[in-house]
């Protein structure tokens, strides 16, 4: 079964996408930009804030399917310049501390060009 999932409390997608969706044990989350759930608009600032607010958006979808961060094997991190690494890479290590799953971090040309980051990731939580 596949369930199509829009949590309250995050941001709404902008495009034609679910935050989330549950096909059988995994959850996907889609792709999250550094979006302040409380006003739905982008919050540009350091690769540190953005990372903090992306994976903080991640954490929130997750619960919202009854998983954590705890439960994710794989993620894929896009950086719009490379040098960020080492500093995303620190705020990253502050979630996933030593459950860490498999990544992916590619530099990327985003969309929206002031984007520094975005994450997306898939979790394993069998119901």
């Amino acid at each position: 079964m596949i369930e199509r999932i829009v949590p309250e409390g995050v941001p709404t997608p902008r495009g034609p996408y679910s935050p989330a969706v549950r096909a059988g044990d995994f959850i996907f989350v889609s792709g999250q930009g550094p979006i302040d759930p409380a006003t739905n608009r982008f919050s540009f600032g350091d690769i540190r804030h953005e990372t903090r607010l992306v994976l903080t958006n991640i954490q929130r979808i997750l619960e919202a399917c009854g998983a954590s961060l705890r439960d994710v094997v794989k993620c894929s991190v896009f950086l719009a310049d490379g040098r960020d690494f080492a500093a995303m890479n620190e705020v990253y290590a502050e979630f996933f501390g030593d459950q860490k799953p498999a990544r992916t971090t590619v530099e990327a040309k985003f969309a929206v060009p002031e984007m520094k980051v975005e994450i997306d990731c898939i979790a394993y939580k069998p119901r």
